[in-house]
């Protein structure tokens, strides 16, 4: 199954790398950074697969750039959380 499809399966996979991540030293913030910058290609290139992603993307295009890093820190914190 594509990880993207699944909900539950892309919070288990971000909490994994979001976990390597911290392994290697990186701070929340950067690691918010590339959630980020991660966010910003996703809702450009990538069509929502279920309910939960197509809210993400409707939030991300409404946000100010400013709210999409927040949304991005929101995604990190809830996703390592539920390692």
């Amino acid at each position: 199954m594509d990880v993207l499809e699944n909900f539950d399966r892309w919070k288990e996979f971000l909490g994994e790398q979001v976990d390597k991540a911290q392994s290697m030293g990186m701070s929340t913030e950067r690691i918010t950074d590339v959630a980020h910058k991660m966010g910003s290609f996703l809702s450009d290139k990538v069509d929502p697969k279920n309910p939960q992603e197509r809210l993400l993307k409707q939030l991300w295009d409404a946000g100010s750039p400013e709210e999409q890093h927040t949304l991005a820190g929101l995604m990190v914190k809830m996703s390592d959380k539920a390692n």
